[in-house]
């Protein structure tokens, strides 16, 4: 017997059987999982393409149809809804454009089936995972006729919503629009717009996992996230789908940046993130063009071998990621999880998510801390002292 199953905020479930409660239990990684003696089911949720996104001219990259998987949810989690927007950079010129729309992040002919894994709060809800395939965290409009590139991202967003809610989407009572990376910037951008697909009665609220970019200067004194995310608007006609509030105060750019937005979604939103984000440390505070004689080298890949101005940089990082969130976190609404790790996307791998031991603030993980937030349990604003007294983080070198 197969079953198909889908990875949306570390979710497993098998017709109701809780596998991580079961001695059977192998790794997430694992793609069979035993559910009783001589029975092997495969973990697998197929990928569907949008049929009717090519008439609105909502296409991949390529020209190719977008796509999503969805596991239906069952019991008490019949009418609840997670999506979650995959995530996986971005694409700031045609060059690198040309070549993500050959690879599963800019071409639907790429994609691969999806696995998923398991959460106490939300595991018997309807869980979907739109595929990234646009390059602009789901917010661009334009094209390239010259080399064949679609930039679709904001038509590709609106069609999967509109499909999603003809399929049962329209009658939740509850919902969470999630993302990792830029997925996690790209629920941030859409969170407003996802609330108002429901009526007011719907309990409506996001997550943003590992999406909080900074604008920060690298360790030669340079901009290489921002130069990037300008090539990205400009490119891809961003500038479109920005935030009015934003871009009547900033350049287009800037609203481009997390730190720039998230005071002004009104809808309920947790951000997730790690106080050192082991992407940005590697792509934008030290990118190997900052580091050409390879001083940071070691400390990238060893914090034991960095020294005492490398790790103070490391913390001018930490308090810039605290200013951006400090007027966002005054809102009651708002929930907050900034762990002293040096990981990324903690909310798509179950050794971060849910396990005895993942990594915690104080003695509540990730998985409890998102649940207590949306369910109105407890106020969760919980902020790491500084690297390195955090002794669960599961850190990550890229």
């Amino acid at each position: 017997m197969k079953l198909v199953l889908l990875w949306v905020l570390g979710l497993w479930s098998v017709s109701g059987i809780d596998l991580s409660r079961s001695e059977s239990f192998l790794s997430y990684l694992d793609e069979e999982v035993t559910v009783s003696p001589g029975s092997t089911t495969t973990l697998i949720v197929p990928l569907t393409l949008i049929q009717g996104a090519a008439s609105k001219g909502a296409v991949c990259l390529d020209g190719t149809l977008p796509g999503y998987h969805l596991h239906r949810g069952f019991g008490s989690g019949a009418n609840s809804w997670v999506i979650h927007l995959e995530g996986g950079g971005w694409c700031n010129t045609i060059r690198s454009c040309v070549f993500r729309k050959t690879t599963r992040r800019g071409s639907s002919k790429f994609m691969e089936n999806n696995k998923a894994e398991e959460n106490p709060d939300f595991y018997n809800w309807n869980r979907v995972r739109v595929r990234y395939c646009d390059g602009a965290s789901f917010a661009g409009e334009g094209q390239n006729e010259a080399n064949k590139l679609y930039f679709r991202g904001q038509r590709i967003w609106l069609a999967a919503m509109e499909e999603l809610m003809a399929k049962g989407m329209q009658n939740a009572n509850q919902a969470i629009l999630s993302g990792c990376s830029a997925g996690g910037l790209a629920s941030i951008l859409h969170c407003d717009e996802f609330k108002n697909l429901f009526p007011e009665t719907t309990k409506v609220k996001c997550l943003s996992d590992a999406g909080l970019f900074l604008d920060a200067t690298n360790v030669a004194g340079g901009h290489t996230l921002r130069d990037m995310y300008e090539g990205v608007v400009t490119l891809q006609g961003v500038q479109k789908n920005l935030p009015s509030t934003c871009t009547s105060q900033k350049d287009p750019t800037s609203c481009f940046f997390p730190q720039n937005l998230v005071s002004n979604v009104k809808t309920p939103m947790f951000l997730l993130n790690a106080a050192y984000d082991a992407w940005q440390v590697d792509q934008s505070l030290i990118p190997s063009l900052a580091d050409p004689h390879g001083l940071w080298r070691a400390c990238k890949t060893d914090r034991s071998h960095c020294n005492s101005s490398q790790i103070q940089f490391f913390q001018d990082f930490r308090n810039q990621m605290l200013d951006a969130v400090k007027i966002f976190s005054e809102s009651n609404q708002n929930g907050l999880f900034i762990n002293s790790c040096f990981a990324h996307c903690q909310s798509e791998r179950k050794d971060t998510w849910y396990e005895n031991d993942s990594p915690r603030i104080g003695n509540k993980g990730i998985a409890v801390s998102v649940g207590d937030w949306f369910f109105d349990r407890t106020a969760v604003k919980a902020i790491d002292c500084p690297y390195s007294c955090d002794k669960t983080c599961h850190d990550v070198i890229l």
